[in-house]
């Protein structure tokens, strides 16, 4: 072999080695092992390993207590988690990268699982379904919070009352009857409402609109509960009874009218003379009578 030859080989050999590739190195955090993958199911949480590694740059504080107990504290929020999975996952509600789209309407996820569950709002996929009754729904939160009116479970208690719900949005509106909160103002006439249920009835007296209409003479009301009492002039329903008397009524405002004459109530006073009356529409015919003296004595 030449002396060219053999430096040729030496070069060769070098470049070997050098592309050799070291051995990988090992972090710390690598001795506490990751959570296995999990394949996405209805209601499950996933994670995935780029979801993770987004987690990673996540502020947050980590501490060791007495043993081998670890604690991780989220510095946005101050909740603590001891285990690093549901930490990562928590993590998530703070993040602003929103990085799943929906291709429907652009509405951005954090998470794959709250994309696939949106999804269903536009498939109208429901996959959840009740054992008692075979109503469906897209989201296991709403099927578990159906199955109440199965149980007759009403975790939601009143603290002023004791009235429960089974609803936490119930209990929030039953609140209202308590603090007098009215958080729903009509912006026409500046009025409020407990509940936006009862705004969007009081808008149509302003509106004019009477979507609820009678099917047999056509008449149109604005509130679905006076359709249902014109109703009764067509079947000549009258379910509300008195128990002193058994005389029945189509309406309660007619029934409790027709209570004071047990009771002797008289609420509607005259501010002229005072003289009391049962009914509202007694009281307005009585204040006639001031107004043609009035206009007598002028």
């Amino acid at each position: 072999m030449t002396e060219e030859e053999d430096q040729c080989n030496q070069q060769r050999n070098f470049r070997v080695e050098q592309e050799e590739p070291e051995p990988p190195q090992i972090k710390e955090e690598q001795e506490e092992p990751e959570p296995p993958q999990m394949k996405e199911e209805p209601g499950e949480l996933c994670i995935s390993q780029d979801e993770d590694q987004t987690d990673l740059n996540y502020p947050s504080d980590y501490m060791e207590t007495g043993s081998d107990e670890r604690c991780y504290i989220c510095k946005e929020c101050g909740k603590s988690f001891g285990n690093k999975s549901l930490f990562r996952i928590h993590t998530r509600i703070h993040a602003k990268d929103k990085r799943f789209f929906c291709k429907e309407c652009n509405k951005s996820f954090s998470r794959i699982y709250h994309l696939k569950s949106h999804m269903r709002s536009h498939t109208g996929e429901k996959p959840f379904s009740c054992k008692e009754c075979k109503k469906s729904f897209s989201l296991r939160s709403d099927l578990k919070r159906h199955m109440r009116t199965h149980t007759g479970e009403k975790p939601f208690s009143c603290k002023e009352c004791k009235k429960s719900f089974c609803l936490r949005s119930g209990l929030k509106r039953h609140m209202r009857t308590h603090t007098g909160e009215k958080p729903f103002p009509c912006k026409e006439c500046n009025k409020s409402f407990s509940r936006i249920s009862h705004l969007k009835s009081h808008m149509r007296t302003h509106t004019g609109e009477k979507p609820f209409s009678c099917i047999e003479c056509n008449k149109s009301f604005s509130r679905i509960s006076h359709l249902n009492v014109h109703m009764r002039t067509h079947t000549g329903e009258m379910p509300f009874s008195c128990k002193e008397c058994s005389k029945s009524f189509n309406q309660i405002s007619n029934l409790k009218s027709h209570m004071r004459i047990h009771t002797g109530e008289k609420p509607f006073s005259c501010k002229e003379c005072d003289a009391c009356f049962r009914q509202l529409s007694n009281l307005q015919t009585h204040m006639r009578t001031h107004k043609t003296v009035s206009s007598q004595t002028m």
